[in-house]
């Protein structure tokens, strides 16, 4: 890295990369408390009301994945190449610079929207209008890049002097344990490692949703609700509702993982809310959770239902669809518990109701569907079977459809 972004220098670096000149003016430039060990962040606002979020990653020499911020340039290009996708509003690119040899990425700033997370916490509610906002766009999303050789070539493109051989499979789980985990984590989040090696079951299940990866569409791959933002007045708006942001993750892959992800994000609201006590057994604690799961079940339901109506082909061509997306959030949660032990290193009671509520989803997905939605895999299903039945003609055989009705899109 040869230039180390800092409030000191952000406004000449806009200014040299041609994103704001001297006349412009500078109100304010702070550091983003989410800025991190891993990035910077940097928000600039000038003096005509824009803002600018700067992002720099750090030590890209010292992990394994340099220069992440590739794959967010790389997928504003794709929307600037194929307006089919450009034209869906809530995934419409922010990026206005990439500077691969220093690792920054500058994007407008949306100060009229706030993160789907902090949104949920401030106001500790959980509309369905929402929900199926991103429902419909995330199976937009998949279902114009579904099969599509072109965007699966285009995302292939790897950074200068790189090769990008394979597309990763993130249906992983935990590796195995060297004398150095010793050294790393704490005695007593040692204990994760201990309870996830004692089932069997568990680590076939993750095998298995391995072995059966099979991507075909064009994927987020870290669709958390802090990677979503909603608009300040979404009760005024008929579109535009949300957006889908940092992409720098995204590539080709399994539909269900986005759909898995962002399940076992609305899940961690319910986990993290549970009265913990060593005298409390697992079914009690679930019972006395401060925001219980019949609160967040009529989003959970309207994000699917959503989902599979602008997307029922998904069916298909995975008839497990269901169960898979089930599965995938209880893989999730598990790396949502290694990602606190490795940041926060710590372990306790409440990770342990969380990883056996990832164990059920993983290994008993068919049963943990009616727990998590409220209703049985029949009963989502029902009006997708509906309509199926509607727009096939009786003595028609059920063919594999080549087309979609051509979709409307409107802007904000």
């Amino acid at each position: 890295m040869l230039l180390s972004l800092s409030s000191q220098n952000v406004i000449q670096y806009l200014q040299d990369a041609g994103l704001c000149s001297a006349e412009d003016g500078v109100l304010v430039e702070s550091e983003l408390p989410e800025s991190s060990n891993k990035n910077l962040n940097l928000l600039v606002t000038l003096t005509d009301n824009r803002q600018l979020l700067v992002k720099q990653e750090r030590n890209i020499n010292n992990d394994g994945n340099p220069h992440e911020f590739f794959n967010e340039w790389l997928f504003h290009q794709l929307l600037q190449q194929f307006p089919v996708i450009g034209n869906i509003s809530a995934i419409a690119s922010l990026v206005l610079h990439f500077d691969e040899e220093n690792s920054i990425l500058v994007r407008s700033y949306l100060s009229e929207y706030l993160e789907l997370r902090r949104f949920h916490q401030n106001h500790e509610i959980f509309p369905t209008e929402i929900a199926t906002a991103i429902g419909t766009t995330l199976a937009g999303l998949h279902r114009a890049t579904f099969q599509r050789r072109e965007y699966r070539d285009f995302m292939a493109t790897a950074p200068q002097g790189m090769f990008r051989y394979s597309f990763y499979n993130p249906a992983q789980g935990i590796g195995s344990l060297s004398p150095e985990i010793f050294g790393m984590v704490p005695h007593e989040a040692l204990q994760f490692y201990v309870l996830y090696q004692r089932y069997e079951s568990l680590e076939s299940a993750i095998a298995d949703l391995a072995y059966e990866w099979n991507p075909c569409c064009l994927t987020h791959n870290d669709l958390k609700l802090n990677n979503i933002l909603v608009h300040s007045r979404w009760e005024q708006l008929d579109n535009c509702l949300v957006r889908l942001i940092d992409w720098e993750a995204c590539g080709w892959g399994d539909p269900a993982f986005d759909l898995g992800t962002l399940l076992a994000s609305y899940l961690e609201i319910w986990l993290s809310s549970l009265v913990v006590d060593p005298t409390i057994d697992l079914q009690e604690s679930l019972c006395l959770a401060m925001t219980p799961l019949e609160v967040l079940q009529p989003s959970i339901l309207a994000l699917i239902q959503a989902y599979l109506d602008a997307f029922p082909m998904i069916l298909e061509y995975r008839p497990d669809f269901i169960v898979r997306v089930v599965q995938f959030a209880g893989l999730a949660l598990i790396h949502q518990i290694q990602d606190v032990i490795k940041s926060r290193k710590y372990f306790d009671n409440a990770d342990i109701c969380m990883l056996e509520v990832a164990k059920n989803l993983l290994t008993m997905p068919e049963q943990a569907v009616l727990t998590i939605f409220g209703i049985s895999e029949s009963e989502i299903l029902q009006p997708v079977d509906k309509l199926d039945k509607l727009t096939q003609p009786e003595n028609e055989k059920k063919l594999l459809r080549l087309y979609y009705e051509k979709t409307q899109l409107r802007g904000c």
